[in-house]
């Protein structure tokens, strides 16, 4: 079995996992992903289900650190916290995306946005798929063991990059939507709380970013980088970044957005009745007059 400090061969972990560190994020991540079903189950929002898958992933993933702390050199938990806390920040960006499409219809600023909004989702949940794939796919071609370690590097960090990519893209739209609609957002006022919303998904979206850099960094480095023989890392950069993404939408939950566009769907059919209404009214007394 390969010494942990021989930079020349590949080995699961070039430090004993912390299980204190490990325990400590499964009950975060349990809370707070808890939080999100009632949540979603309450709202009914549905399209924060991939949110919800992705935190399943960083809980059964840190499950998976605690049983690497008992046995450092067994293969299936390490597969398992590295590719569930590899490919979850993906599911939160396809629920991120969703979000930003139905703010743009809350507040029916559609033409301050320089991408369709018919066209957004599409756009950005195509491009999360192929992340998510490249990811999964690297993630797979490395857990085949050591021949495959190049080969899986690559296609992860191709992946990243695609993710990188699209959140950027995504970061700029969002922004671009606000500074080409700041004075029609700003009339209206506090009925419509775009603010909270969009200023969550700035968040989200930043850490998600720096998480992806770090991520490319690591495996860019490889398996006996600096990064990679340091445990601190990944809990100062994806972990805590991961819980701080899922915590901020719990705060401001994007639900509130689809409860608010239930509402103006209601509305519009009373609104539609009261001025047939009033066209009846005034044909009435337009002939009343001859």
């Amino acid at each position: 079995m390969a010494d942990h400090n021989d930079a020349d061969s590949f080995v699961l972990y070039r430090y004993h996992p912390s299980l204190a560190a490990a325990a400590i994020f499964v009950v975060l991540f349990a809370l707070t992903t808890g939080l999100h079903v009632f949540q979603t189950f309450r709202k009914r929002s549905w399209f924060m289900t991939p949110f919800i898958i992705g935190g399943l992933f960083e809980f059964i993933g840190y499950i998976g650190r605690i049983m690497s702390s008992n046995d450092r050199y067994a293969l299936s938990p390490y597969i398992m916290q590295t590719l569930l806390l590899l490919l979850g920040p993906a599911l939160y960006a396809a629920s991120i995306y969703m979000i930003l499409g139905r703010l743009i219809l809350l507040t029916g600023g559609e033409r301050y946005s320089f991408v369709r909004r018919t066209w957004l989702t599409k756009i950005f949940v195509g491009g999360d798929v192929i992340s998510f794939l490249m990811q999964g796919a690297g993630g797979g071609i490395m857990s085949s063991g050591a021949s495959g370690m190049k080969t899986g590097e690559k296609i992860i960090i191709g992946g990243l990059f695609v993710q990188i990519l699209f959140f950027g893209l995504f970061f700029v739209t969002a922004i671009m939507f606000q500074m080409r609609g700041k004075e029609y957002l700003t009339s209206l006022g506090s009925s419509v709380p775009w603010r909270k919303h969009l200023f969550a998904l700035y968040a989200t979206s930043i850490l998600i970013l720096v998480r992806s850099v770090f991520r490319v960094i690591e495996y860019i480095q490889g398996n006996a980088g600096y990064l990679l023989r340091h445990e601190v890392f990944l809990y100062v950069f994806d972990a805590a970044l991961m819980l701080a993404v899922m915590v901020i939408l719990n705060v401001s939950h994007p639900g509130d957005i689809a409860i608010l566009l239930k509402g103006q769907r209601k509305e519009q059919p009373q609104e539609f009745e009261t001025l047939r209404d009033d066209s009846a009214e005034r044909g009435v007394a337009s002939m009343g007059d001859r």
